[in-house]
């Protein structure tokens, strides 16, 4: 057997390459090898001195933040631990004390 790559959708075994592309026949999904590893280097998250944050970091916020929703403002100086790397504009899930769960954005925190 030759060594294609599972499926990165399913996990299936039963990939095939048609050109430059692998096809998954049990569910349809097509895909690149450069194309996967880029998604994974494009998910890297730095903060706002460009160090690279990881799941269960401990943060800083550099900036006072209005709280969507509340009159209250989260103060600069605010530690934050134990954060979580997400997808999206606000690329870091938390729970911060005094305000509860939240999202913020990596270029209003620095890395402790």
């Amino acid at each position: 057997m030759s060594n294609l790559p599972n499926c990165p959708k399913c996990n299936s075994e039963y990939t095939y390459e048609d050109g430059s592309l692998f096809v998954c026949p049990e569910c349809a999904h097509e895909w690149n090898l450069e194309s996967e590893t880029e998604k994974e280097d494009q998910n890297i998250v730095k903060d706002s001195n460009g160090n690279v944050l990881t799941d269960g970091d401990s943060i800083t916020v550099i900036k006072d933040l209005k709280v969507k929703g509340s009159s209250s403002v989260l103060k600069a100086g605010t530690k934050v631990k134990n954060i979580r790397i997400v997808d999206g504009d606000h690329n870091i899930d938390c729970k911060i004390d005094g305000f509860g769960a939240m999202s913020l954005k990596s270029e209003f925190v620095k890395k402790l």
